[in-house]
């Protein structure tokens, strides 16, 4: 299920949901139409493409190219595109095309981009007018969570209402469940639940956190699996992709990295994911050594021009000796 939105639950018959995919481009199924008269899907992108309409999504797909892999999670984000403007064609055309239920859970581990592929299907709602603003409030276990009874309730509707017309994005909602039954983080999972009856489809809520622990949350309120039909998997980056990162993150510092730098990386990432696995935080990671060597850099660079200044492309350039490790 690596990196494909899956909808939550199950279907009346008892089989699991189909793909978020397979349903968007197969509602026509059962309606007196064969396969051979539904366009290829590959097609049918690539004529909605073409629509004058698509230009709202252009600022969109210029985010989602900068971002390195996520794939699946990129096609994930034009299908929701794709079924919002067939949406408004259905509604002029006459046609029902109710509401839809936007609440969405991410799973992955640390730095798999997570929020930043948040912030961007904000901005797209807000386009595509579901949500009045596009805003995301990002909190955590302490934002929610108060000192004695009633306190909780109060602050999670508080975070609830500055979230109104955006998303409201809880990282590790998983913590919530973490104290049992007498912990005041049931009073904000119950909270919540209901601001989702009050509010309905006034905010969109996105839980995030690593896959295990996420999924167990789930199964803490009967209501809340059915309340998120949207789940993705943001799956690890590959060794090649987060040097590709780190050599964009030092590029927008206007720094570069030489080659014999990236080989003594790409080895320390292949040995700090060996060991940590699921811990592993990937690009957050990755920025953390390329900060920690830029502050090796100046300190190297002060010492050996400590009478005179050194030509830019020395100021830019991130040698092996400027990547120090820790030790283990």
């Amino acid at each position: 299920m690596n990196g494909r939105a899956m909808a939550a639950g199950e279907r009346p018959e008892g089989r699991p949901s189909r793909q978020i995919n397979v349903v968007l481009r197969n509602q026509t199924e059962g309606y007196g139409l064969n396969k051979e008269s539904i366009s290829d899907p590959e097609e049918t992108a690539a004529s909605l493409k073409n629509n004058p309409q698509f230009a709202m999504y252009q600022d969109i797909q210029k985010e989602l190219d900068q971002l390195v892999g996520l794939e699946s999670i990129k096609d994930f984000v034009f299908e929701i595109y794709a079924f919002l403007q067939i949406a408004q064609m259905r509604s002029d055309a006459g046609l029902m095309s109710g509401s839809h239920v936007y609440h969405m859970v991410f799973k992955g581990n640390p730095g798999t981009g997570k929020t930043t592929v948040a912030r961007i299907v904000a901005k797209l709602f807000q386009k595509m007018g579901v949500l009045t603003k596009g805003h995301l409030i990002e909190v955590e276990r302490a934002d929610l969570v108060g000192e004695y009874i009633g306190h909780t309730a109060q602050k999670t509707r508080d975070l609830v209402k500055k979230s109104l017309g955006g998303i409201l994005f809880i990282d590790e909602a998983y913590s919530l469940a973490r104290g049992g039954e007498k912990d005041f983080g049931k009073e904000a999972i119950d909270t919540l639940v209901k601001a989702m009856e009050d509010h309905k489809n006034q905010f969109i809520l996105i839980l995030a956190g690593y896959s295990d622990e996420i999924d167990f949350f789930m199964q803490t309120n009967p209501g809340l699996p059915s309340r998120f039909p949207i789940q993705i998997e943001f799956p690890d980056y590959s060794i090649d992709q987060l040097i590709q990162i780190s050599e964009l993150m030092a590029k927008d510092r206007d720094y570069i990295l030489m080659p014999q730098t990236i080989l003594k990386l790409k080895q320390h990432l292949l040995d700090e994911k060996n060991e940590t696995s699921q811990a592993f935080s990937n690009a957050r990671y990755v920025r953390n050594l390329i900060e920690k060597s830029i502050r090796h850099q100046a300190v190297r660079l002060l010492n050996q021009y400590s009478s005179g200044n050194p030509g830019k492309l020395e100021l830019m350039t991130l040698r092996v000796e400027d990547l120090k490790l820790d030790k283990k």
